[in-house]
């Protein structure tokens, strides 16, 4: 089992070492051609492009009118009966 994890570890390995050097090699290619091509004389046209300034803008904040009717809701509450005498002697317990 051993054996297999490390042929893997190294085909993974060698797998990586390849894929790198590919992408080397392209990189050096690519330079290669547009070096030749400066010096031929048959660059890519280049663009230049400017940047405008950017203006300010405006912003606009709504805010929606304040509403001037109130609406006042009255409650009433009903006044506290007071307990009567026997009433207060069974609340503390001296119901007989």
């Amino acid at each position: 089992m051993s054996d297999e994890q490390q042929g893997g570890f190294l085909t993974q390995l060698k797998n990586q070492i390849l894929a790198g050097v590919g992408v080397t090699i392209t990189a050096l290619s690519t330079m290669f051609i547009d070096e030749i091509k400066s010096i031929v004389g048959i660059e890519d046209p280049v663009e230049e492009v400017t940047a405008e300034p950017a203006k300010p803008q405006d912003i606009i904040i709504n805010i929606p009118e304040q509403k001037k009717d109130t609406v006042v809701k009255k409650v009433y509450v009903a006044p506290k009966k007071e307990k009567t005498e026997t009433q207060k002697r069974k609340d503390e317990g001296f119901d007989w």
